[in-house]
């Protein structure tokens, strides 16, 4: 029996959220678009998936974009309104952590004449609100924070950032693919102009995502073809997904205003945190609070990041070195970089997201693998215990 320890990668379906599907699968398999029986009964589920996703972050049913999952949604946020505002400025402003849909997109951009600002952060991945302030300019048409970091599980003060986004009139994106399991989003309370959100983050399928563009925000759509989705995402919608992710998400934002699995998922973590940094040479990264109850991210010094999760894996134990979207990746995560660890340390990073069927008997179990594991692969390359690190690793002087 495996302990799965990857839930910032991916979550497994929920049953609830297969049996809303299910009948979209079967039955109701028409095209929404279509205006015969078959086409408005499956127009039906997609709008009431559309109106639930609303209501759940507060905004309107027409302001809800159903895309192929979070990397669409960020690129479509970034490109569509990039490309709608180009005659009238060309500055981008978004942070060096953010997700590779966003930097690559951001990147992309650049190549074909914008100016993208990348803003640092501190060493806990946290970007100051000034420091956004300061690099708006009269040439700003976008900007872009996620809501909690994917690597570390920082949480960024998207409401202040918001703010000073509304007082400048600059579009405001975030990523919010990794917070909205977990927190209440309200796209009003945060003054956001567009939002993404990934059905397989939580506990709904892959290959379904949705973004949240204000009434009035101006995008040019990156796929062409059909009028669907009111003209902003060409082709025939996933019905199905929709209905899913709707449900999933139905589900998460109930167990979220209860605070009972929160408060479980973060006395797991500080427990899984505690046992582990006790390891000589064992540091958490990122905000000691101000984080994703699930989220338990650290280097670990002596040890290559993949050679540990190859390890683990062997002993039944899912992890990750970070961002599921860079495993395979021999270059040291730009996430920790830009939080001002050393290259050689950022290697050593594991990142331990828990889910709803962890407990307590997984996290002693994991602590107990982890401490043999690293004891191996550090005896394997001739590297002894190293001086005890402190519990958080220390970076970048904050911004």
């Amino acid at each position: 029996m495996s302990i799965y320890l990857d839930h910032a990668s991916t979550t497994p379906l929920r049953r609830e959220a297969l049996e809303a599907m299910l009948p979209y699968l079967s039955e109701h398999w028409g095209n929404p678009s279509s205006i015969h029986r078959s086409g408005r009964r499956a127009r039906q589920g997609l709008d009431e998936a559309r109106e639930t996703v609303a209501t759940l972050i507060r905004a309107k049913p027409r302001e809800i974009v159903f895309t192929s999952g979070g990397t669409e949604s960020d690129n479509l946020a970034l490109s569509g309104v990039a490309w709608a505002a180009s005659a009238r400025g060309r500055h981008i402003v978004t942070t060096a952590i953010e997700h590779k849909a966003v930097l690559q997109e951001s990147a992309l951009l650049g190549r074909h004449g914008f100016e993208v600002t990348y803003l640092p952060v501190n060493r806990d991945g946290l970007v100051d609100p000034e420091a956004v302030a300061a690099a708006i300019t009269d040439r700003t048409i976008l900007v872009s924070v996620m809501a909690a970091n994917n690597e570390v599980g920082t949480i960024q003060p998207i409401a202040e950032i918001g703010s000073i986004c509304r007082s400048r009139r600059v579009p405001f994106h975030v990523d919010a693919v990794q917070a909205a399991p977990f927190l209440p989003i309200d796209v009003n309370a945060w003054q956001v102009d567009l939002l993404s959100i990934s059905g397989h983050k939580l506990y709904g399928p892959k290959g379904i995502g949705a973004l949240f563009v204000r009434q009035g925000t101006s995008m040019v759509p990156l796929l062409q073809g059909g009028a669907q989705e009111r003209q902003r995402r060409a082709g025939t919608e996933n019905v199905a997904g929709a209905v899913g992710l709707a449900a999933a998400y139905t589900l998460a934002a109930e167990e979220t205003t209860h605070a009972a699995e929160t408060d479980r998922l973060i006395g797991l973590r500080e427990a899984l945190l505690q046992g582990l940094v006790a390891t000589p040479g064992v540091a958490r990264t990122g905000h000691a609070t101000l984080r994703l109850p699930n989220s338990a991210s650290m280097v670990i010094e002596g040890i290559e990041g993949g050679d540990l999760v190859a390890a683990l894996d062997l002993e039944g134990i899912e992890t990750s070195t970070g961002s599921a979207c860079t495993t395979g990746s021999v270059e040291p995560s730009h996430v920790l970089l830009a939080m001002g660890i050393e290259a050689e340390r950022a290697r050593g990073s594991l990142r331990l997201t828990l889910g709803r069927e962890n407990t307590a008997a997984d996290v002693a179990t994991t602590i107990e693998a982890v401490t043999r594991c690293v004891a191996r692969l550090r005896a394997a390359v001739g590297k002894g215990e190293p001086a005890q690190a402190p519990a958080a690793m220390s970076g970048a002087p904050s911004v």
